[in-house]
């Protein structure tokens, strides 16, 4: 009674604004605490960065809830697939409280009042996401010296705005949305999303935003004298799709940046003998070895002006395909360059791996903020319409066309029909002529209007705003960090796993496991005791893992305690084997 009475006369205080750091951390034994598991990730999202750089970029906030508290609730949403702030309405407050040690998390409209006083004036959550993204570059410079760039449409289904309409290649639609553009490392690990309101596409993003960005961040890179001195030496590669495929664009990352670009040939000329390519045992970036049937010589794209002499790698397939790529990394092996492309699929499987479990493209809120910023050059409207009256009259033109062919191959024989025969084609002629006429008049208004105009100079029905983008990157963010340290501790549980993708499922199922917490105060340990799962095997692994966990020594945020795992399997009573009856160590 006196805790409970503790506990609501410290919310009476923080609605008086006299907590200005929020609650104390406090835990209390307890049994069968729903996503109790979830804790088992304190360490991993520690290291990764969560509790980083927080009064750096954010105010405190006032009130029963402080920053670090907030963001570990976040944390754990992520990690147990609690997708949206308003989903947590269907958990209980007060379970999900024993694990940040108050009595329960914020409700759905106060946590999402804590969101919006975090984001501010929207600088906080980008200084913040920028921060982290540098760092897990700094901590392992080898994989942020190639980075895959691919573009991730998240789609809008909402009445606030008309936003306008991008091509969705795994739905094959244009369909409303703004694009994000996404910088991951070689294993398909994220590091940071730029949005774009008005996208002009992939090239455009990588020369203003994110070339600019990575410049900065990127660790390791050569001096200008080291660059001087080796004329293939690289500041660090690019991996994309045929979305960027550019001569143009790669001679001007290398004679201004020194960066070196991978991509598919978009324009692969006549098909290479045979005979050229070799089985080549290849290191992939995951650790994996693949062998390869490659070949490569040099090439010229583009023209004179503009042209820019590649290595030109070709994969050879079982069914006699030959996949092409080029690269202007000058200083490594071809195969290297095969491995890394060839990798991009781990980037892919992030973007399904975190649509499907971290509910990548929900919403971080439902407002609008304005116009896109900044203003950049967008379609023309008028010159849209004109082209979908081109495409509907060049389809009604390709009809009659055949039409006509199909009734000119087939004369009519019969003298009576002969008449209607002649009829028809003459009707045809008419309306090929007619379409040809409306054809070419659409075509020279389409070439007098220009494609694109200043945003300026969009009509005022056209225009649109963007959606309030700080409160998605702070969510987007905290989705990565979850991502990363659900990655590193998969990375654990595989040493011990005879199947590498059950690790993910595995911790799956750790996240919602229901677990005992024990606070030893005179020792300064709470122990997080996990209830043991049904397979044997993954009782093994999941030991193997809390040793290593327990190794980092981990502090619970807000309190001097020593966060410890075990898992207390199951034993048989004192009666001997055959009893068959089992019980667990109690609590208490």
């Amino acid at each position: 009674m006196g805790t409970a009475c503790t506990r609501v006369s410290e919310r009476v205080l923080a609605s008086a604004g006299r907590l200005p750091g929020g609650a104390s951390t406090q835990y209390e034994h307890s049994r069968d605490v729903s996503f109790g598991g979830v804790l088992c990730a304190l360490p991993s999202l520690i290291t990764n960065g969560l509790l980083k750089h927080l009064k750096t970029c954010f105010g405190s906030l006032g009130g029963y809830y402080n920053t670090v508290q907030i963001m570990l609730v976040l944390a754990y949403m992520a990690l147990c697939r609690i997708r949206s702030i308003n989903q947590l309405q269907h958990h209980s407050p007060g379970e999900l409280g024993k694990l940040i040690g108050l009595d329960r998390v914020p409700e759905v409209r106060s946590l999402r009042n804590k969101v919006k006083e975090l984001c501010g004036d929207g600088e906080a959550p980008a200084k913040w996401a920028q921060l982290l993204g540098k760092g897990w570059m700094e901590s392992d410079p080898a994989l942020a010296g190639s980075l895959y760039v691919d573009g991730h449409v998240r789609l809008y289904h909402g009445d606030k705005t008309q936003l306008p309409r991008r091509y969705v290649s795994r739905q094959r639609l244009c369909l409303r949305g703004t694009t994000d553009y996404w910088v991951n490392d070689a294993l398909g690990s994220p590091y940071f999303s730029v949005a774009r309101p008005l996208d002009q596409g992939m090239l455009e993003a990588l020369e203003n935003d994110i070339v600019p960005r990575l410049l900065q961040d990127v660790p390791g890179q050569p001096d200008a004298g080291q660059l001087k001195a080796d004329c293939y030496l690289h500041r660090f590669v690019l991996l994309f799709d045929r979305e960027g495929y550019s001569p143009a664009f790669f001679k001007k990352m290398w004679e201004e940046h020194r960066i070196a670009c991978v991509t598919y040939h978009k324009y692969p000329k006549e098909p290479w003998p045979q005979e050229w390519f070799r089985p080549v045992e290849v290191q992939m970036p995951g650790g994996g070895r693949e062998t390869m049937r490659l070949a490569e010589q040099g090439t010229r794209l583009g023209g004179k002006k503009d042209g820019v002499w590649a290595r030109e790698v070709r994969k050879l397939t079982g069914s006699g395909h030959q996949t092409s790529l080029v690269s202007t990394v000058y200083g490594r092996q071809g195969y290297e360059d095969a491995a890394a492309l060839f990798s991009r699929w781990c980037q892919e499987n992030y973007f399904r791996y975190a649509m499907e479990n971290f509910a990548l493209d929900s919403l971080g809120g439902y407002g609008t903020q304005g116009e896109p910023e900044p203003k950049r050059d967008v379609v023309n409207p008028q010159y849209r319409e004109l082209e979908q009256q081109r495409r509907k009259v060049q389809g009604q033109l390709t009809r009659l066309r055949a039409d006509y062919a199909k009734w000119s191959m087939n004369p009519e024989t019969d003298p009576a029909k002969q008449d209607a025969w002649e009829e028809r084609l003459r009707n045809l002629v008419e309306d090929i002529e007619h379409t040809q006429h409306e054809l070419s008049q659409i075509k020279d208004k389409r070439q007098q209007t220009p494609s694109h105009i200043p945003w300026e100079e969009m009509p005022e029905q056209d225009r649109f705003e963007q959606l309030t983008p700080s409160r998605k990157q702070l969510l987007d963010c905290i989705k990565m960090l979850a991502y990363r340290s659900e990655t590193a501790m998969a990375t654990i549980l595989r040493e011990k796993l005879a199947r590498r993708d059950d690790a993910r499922p595995l911790l799956r199922e750790l996240f919602l496991q229901d677990a005992d917490l024990v606070p030893d105060p005179d020792n300064n340990v709470l122990e997080v005791r996990v209830h043991p799962f049904a397979n044997s095997r993954w009782n093994q692994a999941m030991s193997h893992l809390f040793s290593q966990l327990n190794d980092t020594r981990t502090e619970v945020p807000g309190s001097n305690l020593t966060i410890h795992y075990s898992l207390p399997l199951p034993q048989l009573e004192e009666g001997g084997e055959g009893s068959g009856n089992l019980h667990r160590d109690p609590v208490f």
